[in-house]
């Protein structure tokens, strides 16, 4: 048995959560490591969003504006 045969996957479109790769690769989030990781998969994959958002605005946050944004 492989190791991610024993990891758990969610499956967006039916909400079914199972272990093992099971249906086609765009049907499945996961791999994550218990079934209530797995059940969490929509929380997970937006709470990861939100981080990255906040993160890309951190990044985009130059202290003033462009020259081309002010007012002349």
């Amino acid at each position: 048995m492989e190791p991610e045969d024993l990891k758990w996957y969610f499956d967006p479109k039916t909400g079914d959560v199972t272990q093992g790769k099971e249906g086609a690769w765009d049907d499945r989030m996961g791999p994550y490591d218990t079934r209530e990781e797995a059940a969490a998969a929509l929380d997970i994959a937006a709470a990861r969003t939100a981080a990255a958002d906040a993160e890309d605005r951190k990044e985009d946050d130059w202290g003033k504006p462009a020259s081309w944004e002010t007012d002349k």
